[in-house]
């Protein structure tokens, strides 16, 4: 069995590590509603996917009721 001669170093083993790093996502406008969100992704604003209603949106009014009670 392979053994290591040497201990990694810090140094090393950060530079080996420096490209695992999670960039930005992607943002695009979503063609029914033009709220920026994730392509190939349900829009989280209305629900639509393709044009198509996949979700029904989340009403905003029922939340700002419960608050105000």
């Amino acid at each position: 069995m392979a053994v290591p001669k040497r201990k990694t170093s810090k140094r090393r083993k950060g530079n080996r590590r420096a490209h695992h790093a999670l960039g930005t996502p992607e943002l695009r406008p979503c063609p029914d509603c033009k709220a920026m969100g994730i392509s190939h992704r349900i829009c989280p604003e209305c629900g639509k996917y393709k044009g198509r209603l996949i979700i029904a949106p989340k009403v905003k009014k029922a939340k700002e009721e419960k608050e105000a009670s």
